[in-house]
């Protein structure tokens, strides 16, 4: 089992950037395939990025393609989400996921509890 706990959202103009991590607990993190996730008010939970457990392959939403990327730190239990250029429509709670399979998916087993990100315009 992993507990995943998001930080680094916060408040941001259209086109700056903010970076999300994700810290993961226990030992066989190295194992699990990562991704974010988003929803917006009134909205579903969308998928956002994805990558495998080795970090060698990565998915992204066609809606944030070229702007954000994901990574990991396997020596420290981290997942990355660089988000760039972002956009009022990108404002969301995000959300890290994991799953024991260890390769890219859209379904997962393990969520954190969010972090708001919100995009002035």
């Amino acid at each position: 089992q992993v507990q995943l706990v998001e930080s680094g959202g916060g408040l941001v103009q259209a086109g700056g950037s903010l970076r999300l991590s994700c810290a993961a607990s226990g030992r066989t993190f190295s194992r699990y395939a990562m991704g974010w996730f988003r929803q917006a008010p009134g909205k579903g939970r969308e998928f956002v990025a994805g990558i495998n457990w080795s970090g060698s392959i990565t998915r992204y939403a066609d809606s944030v393609k070229g702007r954000f990327t994901i990574s990991r730190d396997n020596t420290k239990n981290t997942v990355l989400l660089q988000m760039n250029s972002l956009k009022p429509e990108d404002t969301a709670v995000y959300y890290c996921a994991a799953d024991p399979a260890g390769v890219v998916t859209y379904e997962y087993d393990y969520w954190g509890q969010g972090t708001q990100v919100t995009v002035s315009s």
